[in-house]
């Protein structure tokens, strides 16, 4: 079972010098209730992935779930893959997050199904044999320079057929486009409890370490890597998620 969710708080009161975004335990601890409370449409993305990954991994193959933090993704691949002989891969560098899911995982490993966690930098890892690779809002926190790399990554290591889910919050060039989605997210936040002073403060310490692209700029990664069939299969405000085929 994972960990309670414990109410996010860390940004109520005023800070006086915000430093960069971390995820270490103070985080981990409100992690679930954060996501829920901050990302559109988490819940229903989360459950889809799971129907997908029913209809795409096939036996004996491999499946990634890159920046896994607390495991909610792989914890719903899990209970959805019907196939034998295949392995999961999780994988964070926040060492708080992995000793999360390894502990959520504990109950999860059958004869048929093997959850691997591991505390790794997701730019230095090799991918093979998969059949479903996810990356959920995890590439905007990898430095601009070597995304195009992480992706080409993953297409060389995806199997025909294989299927990579690339969700991420956008940025629009169109800045009426830009100011509207900003403002319903915030909206959002603020229907879920968030203040004013909370969302300006998260606001600022993700500035410098969440580094955000237009949905153009995603297709086009896709493209070069060799992508030749990818959709966007959902969007909730600025939050989205391209599917794509190899």
């Amino acid at each position: 079972m994972m960990m309670m969710s414990k109410c996010d708080t860390l940004f109520s009161e005023l800070i006086l010098e915000p430093k960069d975004w971390v995820f270490d335990k103070r985080v981990v601890d409100v992690f679930p209730d954060m996501i829920q409370r901050s990302i559109p449409g988490y819940n229903n993305l989360i459950s889809m992935i799971g129907v997908l990954a029913k209809k795409c991994v096939k036996s004996n193959s491999q499946v990634y779930d890159l920046g896994c933090s607390v495991g909610t993704t792989t914890l719903e691949i899990y209970k959805n893959i019907t196939v034998k002989g295949c392995k999961i891969i999780a994988i964070d560098n926040s060492s708080a997050m992995v000793e999360c899911l390894r502990h959520g995982v504990k109950s999860c490993i059958s004869s048929d199904i093997l959850v691997e966690v591991f505390e790794e930098d997701i730019r230095r890892i090799s991918i093979k044999n998969a059949s479903l690779v996810i990356l959920n809002f995890t590439l905007q926190f990898v430095d601009p320079k070597e995304r195009q790399q992480l992706i080409n990554t993953i297409w060389q290591g995806l199997n025909a057929e294989g299927v990579l889910v690339l969700s991420e919050k956008f940025r629009y060039l169109d800045s009426n486009i830009e100011a509207l989605l900003v403002n319903m997210h915030d909206s959002f936040k603020r229907q879920n409890g968030y203040s004013d002073i909370e969302i300006e403060q998260k606001r600022r310490m993700l500035a410098k370490v969440m580094l955000i692209d237009t949905p153009e700029m995603h297709i086009e990664r896709l493209q070069t890597a060799g992508f030749k069939h990818y959709t966007l299969w959902f969007q909730y405000f600025n939050f989205g998620s391209v599917v794509a085929v190899k």
